[in-house]
């Protein structure tokens, strides 16, 4: 199947890119509550812009005890220059309540708790399964639902229809790593506009979708 060839191609390839913030956070055994922290802000924000955030936030704030003493003034400072940096600021002060509340002060290991929290919607729920719990999950971000529908994997009109028809189709010994490929491709070679076609290691599995103009 050409999927199989396109994740051996990628997972050589990869190593070769600039690591996605949360797959880096990852590897280098990052607690769940920090993958979460970093997940929640890195929503709309570009990955130089959180992981500055979050070196410094994390001096301050190690644990939901922590999050729930500091004041959201001081928390949307910590936090800025991530998009929404006020409305996520609210969030985070939330969310220590809610883990207390709800789950007995622990971070949920599945999707429909996960999404319970203040500010984790599915993308975030899935990433946070994968990361930092090793568990199977299918993260559709802007990339994974950009690329799978250009190499014509799937036909689909948004993240979340992406998410259910990958969970139908893709092998499941791929759903933990998929994101990292496909947002390690897009962010260096399969751009939204213009993508680098010519220096694509899998463009012979592509179709091209879409795609007005390359280079």
């Amino acid at each position: 199947m050409q999927i199989d060839n396109i994740y051996r191609i990628l997972e050589k390839e990869v190593v070769s890119y600039k690591s996605p913030i949360i797959d880096l956070m990852r590897a280098r055994g990052n607690s769940p509550f920090r993958i979460l922290i970093a997940t929640i802000l890195s929503a709309r924000t570009k990955d130089e812009t959180t992981s500055k955030v979050v070196s410094k936030l994390f001096l301050k704030v190690k644990d939901f005890k922590d999050l729930e003493k500091i004041d959201v003034k001081e928390l949307e400072k910590l936090i800025y220059p991530v998009g929404f940096y006020k409305n996520k600021a609210k969030q985070l002060k939330k969310l220590p309540i809610v883990i207390k509340k709800e789950f007995n002060g622990k971070i949920p290991e599945n999707i429909d708790d996960l999404v319970k929290l203040p500010g984790v919607g599915r993308k975030t729920a899935n990433l946070v399964m994968t990361a930092a719990f090793g568990k199977y999950g299918i993260t559709v971000d802007t990339h994974v639902f950009r690329i799978m529908n250009r190499i014509g994997y799937v036909k689909t009109k948004n993240p979340l229809e992406t998410e259910m028809v990958l969970r139908r189709r893709l092998p499941k010994k791929y759903w933990k790593n998929i994101n990292y490929f496909l947002v390690s491709l897009g962010q260096n070679v399969c751009t939204p506009i213009s993508p680098y076609c010519s220096k694509c290691p899998v463009r012979e599995y592509c179709k091209r979708v879409g795609v007005k103009s390359k280079r």
